[in-house]
């Protein structure tokens, strides 16, 4: 069969390279700007890779890359035997894709004018409002403590994070430490290690952000509660995905939130659902590999999702918690990168790459937004501990933070395999298990409630950690008791043989 023309719509002229740097990274990003912008419409067939790298002049191997990487996320499908196409994406026309220069002064009532007084209001007012109310029903479980054991959730393989490099580029600094340095700092955090990620952020996730965007938290949970204390009036209504991470409903609610629980489908938070709340002004997100569900949201969803917070002048908190961990292909763009009004806020962590007990975490801001975050954060902890900081930007700056990511990546992937490859099939009462793109974690569903916490309390008489998944629940959830029942296992707290030996116990606790 005869390749196709180039179509009209798409211009390959207009395609600017830079052969200094990464060209399918360059070609990847030229072609997602001109979908989102509607130079190239849905529908629209694309040429064929060799075909496209003979009119760029570059090889093959860059167009495919790029290529597949648009195929991940959604931009573009194949056809059997007919070549391959933008994907349909009406929702993609209704954005603008002007990059904002600031915060929006649309919004009246976005950034809390009286922040300096959030404990007054905490304890007078928060602690009787009806969202506080409904979290506190379940009291927040605060995660456990102890070596890591088969299967907690939400904690990597640090098992192999290089300690000796660490302990050396600590012991340097501690050596000869430049004296401004133990003078008190930047509420925003370390210039440098700002610096640091946003370069990782513009090569790796597609992000265009500064160092000036970033203000360096005490790990996610800190990045989210700063944006419920900045970004909630008591009353605001405030959409969390349930079944969610419920910390940060508890973080929200504290604020004096109204908490919406939004239902998740198999593309995402359901923004149908979530666009009949008219008093909803965020949207707290995670994307990448939702929790607990393990579900990718699909590219309709966050475009959808993103014309939500245009049109309602709303804000949207992106948590990319383990967005690093993609199985097949690169890590997917984040809301971040898709967003042109300074809508998102994206928070990211080190805990999941390095080890949880780091406390290093950090928030990409809309410009407008900064300075109030950090000062905010200079009322409660002035700044981070400088060594720690100073440290992992040496770590970055020397490219043990990239190679070790690409470690923990195969790390978390043997381990997958490991479960996915011994865990019983034959227990009643436990449905089939997810295929498992991303993350570091999966869900299994459970025929009952009863069932799932038989499970749960038979894993853990024989030193098993499982999570039920009606846990991760609004107390006062629609969804039925039993349709909320599961079991979420993490698969990357420690190797491959203690993940054998878990499986053979639960399958004589569970038979």
């Amino acid at each position: 069969m005869t390749n196709a023309p180039l179509s009209l719509s798409f211009n390959p002229a207009g395609i600017e390279l830079d052969r200094r740097q990464g060209l399918s990274r360059q070609l990847y990003q030229a072609l997602r700007m001109r979908v989102l912008d509607g130079r190239l419409a849905s529908g629209t067939r694309l040429p064929a890779s060799r075909d496209l790298a003979a009119a760029l002049a570059i090889s093959r191997n860059s167009v495919v890359r790029a290529y597949d990487q648009l195929y991940a996320e959604g931009f573009i499908e194949g056809r059997v035997g007919d070549g391959t196409y933008v994907a349909q994406l009406p929702q993609a026309k209704k954005l603008s894709t002007k990059v904002s220069t600031g915060f929006s002064t649309g919004l009246s009532t976005t950034l809390s004018t009286n922040w300096l007084d959030l404990p007054v209001i905490s304890s007078s007012k928060v602690i009787h409002s009806g969202a506080l109310g409904r979290v506190e029903k379940n009291h927040l479980a605060l995660p456990p403590s102890g070596p890591p054991r088969a299967f907690r959730v939400g904690v990597p393989a640090f098992d192999l994070f290089p300690f000796e490099v660490w302990a050396k580029l600590n012991a340097a600094f501690w050596r000869k430490p430049d004296l401004r340095q133990l003078c008190y700092g930047d509420p925003a955090g370390d210039e440098r290690l700002r610096e640091l990620i946003a370069a990782y952020l513009r090569s790796s996730r597609g992000m265009q952000c500064t160092a000036e965007q970033i203000v360096i938290t005490s790990g996610a949970q800190q990045g989210i509660s700063l944006c419920a204390q900045l970004l909630v009036e008591p009353g605001d209504g405030v959409a969390i995905e349930n079944p969610g991470y419920r910390a940060a409903g508890h973080a929200f609610a504290v604020a004096g939130a109204r908490l919406h629980g939004v239902a998740v489908d198999g593309e995402g938070i359901d923004c149908n659902e979530l666009a009949s709340y008219g008093d909803c002004r965020l949207a707290y997100v995670t994307p990448s590999h939702q929790y607990p569900t393990g579900v990718v949201m699909s590219l309709a969803r966050r475009l959808e999702l993103l014309a939500w917070a245009e049109r309602t002048q709303g804000w949207i908190v992106e948590d990319d918690y383990d967005g690093e961990y993609r199985y097949t292909g690169a890590p997917l763009a984040p809301l971040a990168a898709l967003d042109r009004q300074g809508r998102v806020l994206y928070v990211g962590t080190f805990g999941k790459v390095a080890f949880p007990a780091l406390r290093l975490g950090y928030l990409v801001l809309p410009p407008g937004l900064v300075d109030a975050f950090s000062q905010r954060r200079a009322v409660d902890v002035r700044h981070s501990e400088v060594s720690t900081q100073a440290v992992m930007a040496e770590f970055m700056a020397a490219g043990h933070f990239q190679r070790h990511i690409r470690r923990m990546r195969r790390a978390a992937l043997s381990r997958r395999n490991t479960l996915l490859a011994d865990w019983p099939r034959d227990i009643p009462g436990i449905g089939s298990l997810p295929s498992v793109v991303a993350g570091l974690h999966l869900t299994v569903g459970v025929d009952s409630r009863a069932r799932e916490q038989a499970l749960v309390e038979s894993a853990a008489n024989v030193d098993v950690e499982i999570n039920a998944l009606s846990s991760y629940w609004l107390p006062d959830s629609q969804t039925p008791l039993d349709q909320r029942a599961g079991l979420v296992l993490g698969f990357a707290a420690v190797p491959e043989a203690d993940i054998r030996a878990a499986v053979k116990r639960l399958k004589k606790a569970w038979r």
